[in-house]
């Protein structure tokens, strides 16, 4: 490609623009550039749409979430072709330090994330016609036979992370679970939660299609405006409240509640992306409930490959997240749309 690209663009409080960028071009030997072919829209991405962090610079293109076709590549890359297709994490991956090791990934010693740039330093994001992908080789993995683009687009994120959060929450068949949040990586954490053997999980939310979207992914499903969640699985677990609960807001009520619904030597694992400054609960209730609290980023590049086959063979039916597919043009309405929650809007999948 060359010359200038369209590309969704950071303009502020609440407001992208669909406007020409350059093109992405190759600075280090281990880049390529990837030709995207399908981007997602996280919420995560809403976090600097509202201000809730900070420091983006205006004109960044935004997205952390691509599949396509690389069609350059620096003189270093091995592994990774022009041609492929490939998916990729939410952040680049040495592949060699100590968290790639040990499979933290997440907090690679030299992992940027895509989608952020500050101060005219960062990664540019893959909501764009073309994206530069450092550390290829480890970074990228290639789509497998039998995944689909847009499979491929929610393991490298969503899916991941939700599997991840129900990793942390120490899944076994006999154990009551709750869910709080039944977003795209909410619902993903109840088709990780089951698949790892979880029969009754409760999910929590006030937004009738995500709620009967959880029901479809086999949770028992609570508007909390209309019911009492902690009630519900105190009753359910006959008044000891769940053995996980899995976080999937990043709020301080999301919090708070994670916290009235666990059950002592339960564990809360959290995935959300959280923005305050304090924790919901106090070092004496921790103690008082011996709580176990998991809480990060997920290392996506570890699990999306081990998670691939699941997909592949209709063991994780995990594609009825995307309820829009719309064009690049449209993504500063998609983004209001997402945002707004307009429409039974889930998960919108954009296509340059």
């Amino acid at each position: 490609m060359i010359g200038p690209m369209k590309a969704i663009t950071f303009a502020g409080f609440r407001d992208v623009e669909y406007e020409m960028v350059d093109d992405p071009s190759i600075e280090t030997p281990t880049d390529v550039i990837v030709q995207v072919a399908v981007a997602g829209i996280c919420g995560s991405d809403l976090h600097p749409y509202h201000k809730r962090e900070e420091g983006l610079d205006f004109g960044a293109v935004m997205g952390h979430e691509f599949v396509g076709t690389v069609v350059d590549a620096g003189a270093d890359v091995e592994r990774i072709k022009v041609g492929d297709q490939v998916y990729c994490p939410f952040t680049t991956n040495c592949g060699d330090c100590h968290y790639c090791r040990v499979g933290l990934t997440s907090r690679c010693a030299r992992g940027q994330l895509f989608g952020w740039v500050g101060h005219g330093e960062g990664l540019h994001g893959g909501q764009a016609e073309a994206v530069r992908v450092p550390l290829a080789d480890s970074t990228l993995a290639v789509v497998p036979g039998g995944v689909t683009h847009e499979q491929a687009l929610l393991l490298g994120d969503v899916a991941s992370t939700g599997y991840y959060c129900a990793e942390q929450a120490g899944i076994h068949a006999d154990g009551i679970y709750a869910v709080i949040g039944c977003g795209p990586v909410g619902i993903m954490a109840i088709h990780a939660a089951r698949h790892l053997g979880a029969e009754l999980i409760y999910a929590i939310d006030t937004v009738p299609e995500r709620l009967a979207m959880a029901g479809r992914a086999g949770a028992v499903p609570i508007d909390y405006r209309a019911e009492d969640p902690v009630l519900a699985l105190h009753e359910a677990a006959e008044g000891h409240g769940a053995d996980g609960v899995m976080e999937a807001v990043g709020s301080f009520g999301s919090a708070r509640s994670a916290i009235e619904l666990v059950r002592p030597g339960g564990t809360v694992s959290v995935v959300g992306v959280h923005t305050e400054t304090e924790f919901a609960f106090s070092p004496a209730e921790a103690y008082d409930k011996n709580l176990t609290y998991r809480v990060g980023r997920c290392p996506a590049r570890a699990y999306m490959e081990r998670l691939a086959p699941f997909v592949r063979d209709g063991e994780m039916e995990i594609d009825d997240v995307i309820s829009h597919r719309l064009d690049l043009a449209d993504g500063p309405d998609a983004y209001r749309l997402f945002d707004e929650k307009r429409d039974s809007c889930t998960k919108v999948v954009l296509t340059p």
